[in-house]
């Protein structure tokens, strides 16, 4: 039996967050180079994507590429990027019709001008769809990110235009290359590492941790499933005690 059937519709989260991890390690073992593994992934974010449509989830946001993915071997880096660009081109009439609108987050002015291209057409076509929010972390680093948002707020303060009383939760969020989007309920990462790897630091503070054996390719799914199915047995308490909860029910 499917864990499909025993989902509760009605309960699934908003926004799933994924840390794709293991396309090398999967390569390798199947005695290819690591960009072999990339590749494969793509068909992984189909199913992944199919199967958070099924379940209504309204955003779902992979960690396609940090900024300390630079570091790798320029070979790697380089296929990366190609297939980033490949994937979008091929996948974009597809996922236009499916009601799917695709954006990214992340230092995005960093990334090649190909990449750069591929991504805000990808926007442009689908920016008025109604379906699930797919969003690519790209050039993204949660560090980047927050020490940005303390530039920005530093700036105005500086000029006079906030007050350090004026500076809370919600304006910090406003800030982020996120603003808008709900924060994470789930986050996955594959692969066995138990990490965080500076992906999301601010937004998964409430978020329930998921983590899996399964390298990035081999995740279809029944495992995207059988996540959604472990996060429904889960009491998200947000401070308070159980007793608490079962009263605002």
């Amino acid at each position: 039996m499917s864990f499909l059937s025993k989902i509760n519709k009605d309960k699934t989260p908003k926004h799933v967050a994924i840390i794709m991890d293991g396309n090398g390690r999967w390569a390798q073992q199947q005695g290819h180079d690591r960009l072999f593994g990339h590749n494969f992934g793509v068909e992984s974010v189909r199913e992944v994507l199919k199967a958070a449509q099924e379940l209504n989830v309204k955003y779902l946001t992979l960690y396609a590429f940090s900024t300390e993915n630079w570091n790798r071997p320029k070979m790697e880096v380089d296929g990366l990027m190609d297939l980033l660009v490949r994937s979008i081109s091929n996948e974009v009439d597809e996922l236009h019709e499916s009601d799917v609108i695709i954006s990214g987050i992340g230092d995005l002015d960093g990334l090649p001008n190909s990449c750069k291209d591929e991504l805000n057409a990808a926007y442009e076509r689908t920016k008025n769809n109604k379906g699930i929010n797919l969003i690519l972390a790209l050039n993204y680093s949660a560090r980047w990110e927050l020490t940005e948002v303390n530039k920005k707020i530093a700036a105005k303060v500086q000029s006079g235009k906030l007050q350090l009383s004026e500076i809370t939760d919600e304006l910090i969020s406003n800030e982020l290359t996120t603003k808008g989007i709900p924060d994470p309920e789930l986050l996955i990462r594959t692969s066995g590492e138990l990490r965080i790897s500076n992906f999301l630091l601010w937004q998964i503070a409430y978020a329930e941790l998921y983590f899996t054996d399964k390298l990035w390719p081999d995740f279809k799914k029944e495992d995207f499933y059988e996540a959604i199915l472990d996060y429904q047995s889960r009491e998200r308490r947000f401070g308070m005690v159980s007793a608490q909860i079962e009263k605002n029910l």
